[in-house]
């Protein structure tokens, strides 16, 4: 909004052409979401406090039941500054930008819905898992179509260190964008088990993910690190500034011992937009790199299902997801929380060290 209003005014006001700059405006996204999650953050709490809105802890973690009660749908702050922060700093002609907000808000509703079914219904699961999936399937794929519409987006499928391999899926496209949506947004779920254990990560990867976006709108540093150029696609930096911003803030109140959870409107919400914001930038692939953190959280998963099932209740971990398999072997939550966030770092710069690996 400020870019449309106070721009086309630069010719008048010199001071005005800073505007013209994404950095200029991402980072004060980042600041704006920054300031009002943490400004807005004891008010919203209280709240929650006061609506008991608080977790219900069904976990077989004896020191988790101290939990119950805390205040969760704490993504409710975190989407109010991330919303603020675009709406206020990124240029809203851009589609791309309305597109993210599209799938943020979108997988928050299906998070939300779930949230209020266990926390004001008092219905344990929330949503049954098929609901779930196919809330996040329909939103994913209402963006997808949406997206591969547009005329400066293709359905080319780029591979990292293969710089020759860059094959068209066509309308295949569509499914596995999609897939990587629901994967993304579904692995920060699982991650969400500890005090700040998803929020650290999620805040690393819309970092990286914000150089990512910049390079691939940007033509000429993108044809020097011979990666796809999508024209437009840098705006959307604004919107990976506010939510790393947004995160930062929630991070305030969300570290060990977190003061409020984000619960599943938060953790879909931010999961849905990571997995987005890969896809427009022609990075699928490295999203697993960038997150692989949450590759791992629900590869824990699924192997554990898989092998109690397969072996008529055997285990492989002690409890999945993998967070939980290290405290029941008496790490503190603390030192498991501060290790995953060392390694989500270590895997974002991995991953950016892809640009020049291609």
């Amino acid at each position: 909004m400020l870019y449309n209003l106070l721009y086309p005014l630069s010719s008048e006001v010199g001071i005005f052409n800073v505007f013209r700059y994404i950095t200029f405006r991402s980072v004060w996204a980042l600041v704006t979401a920054l300031l009002i999650t943490i400004l807005v953050g004891p008010a919203f709490i209280r709240f929650l406090k006061r609506l008991k809105f608080g977790q219900v802890i069904h976990e077989d973690v004896e020191a988790h039941m101290q939990k119950a009660g805390t205040p969760t749908m704490g993504g409710l702050l975190m989407g109010f500054g991330v919303l603020v922060a675009v709406l206020l700093w990124a240029d809203l002609t851009n589609v791309y930008i309305w597109l993210a907000l599209l799938v943020f808000v979108g997988f928050g509703i299906v998070g939300l819905v779930d949230d209020w079914l266990k926390v004001v219904k008092k219905h344990n699961k929330g949503l049954s898992a098929r609901a779930k999936f196919a809330g996040q399937v329909l939103v994913a794929g209402t963006a997808m179509f949406l997206l591969i519409e547009q005329p400066a987006f293709d359905t080319h499928l780029a591979f990292p260190f293969f710089k020759a391999l860059y094959p068209d899926l066509g309308w295949f496209y569509l499914p596995f964008a999609v897939l990587v949506m629901v994967g993304a947004s579904n692995g920060v779920n699982l991650t969400d088990g500890l005090d700040g254990l998803a929020i650290g990560p999620s805040i690393v990867a819309g970092a990286c993910f914000a150089v990512f976006v910049y390079v691939a709108g940007h033509v000429e540093i993108a044809k020097y690190l011979r990666i796809a150029y999508v024209p437009g696609m840098g705006e959307v930096a604004v919107f990976c500034g506010a939510l790393v911003g947004a995160g930062l803030g929630f991070l305030w109140y969300n570290a060990y011992p977190a003061q409020v959870f984000m619960g599943d409107v938060g953790s879909l919400s931010i999961g849905g937009s990571l997995g987005f914001v890969a896809v427009m930038s022609k990075n699928e692939l490295i999203l697993v790199i960038v997150g692989g953190l949450f590759v791992v959280e629900t590869l824990s998963v699924i192997l554990q299902v898989g092998y109690f099932k397969f072996t008529g209740g055997k285990r492989i971990f002690r409890m999945a997801p993998l967070h939980h398999h290290f405290e029941l072997k008496g790490i503190p939550e603390s030192k498991i929380i501060t290790r995953f966030w060392i390694l989500s770092i270590l895997l974002a710069l991995m991953a950016l060290s892809t640009l020049k690996l291609r």
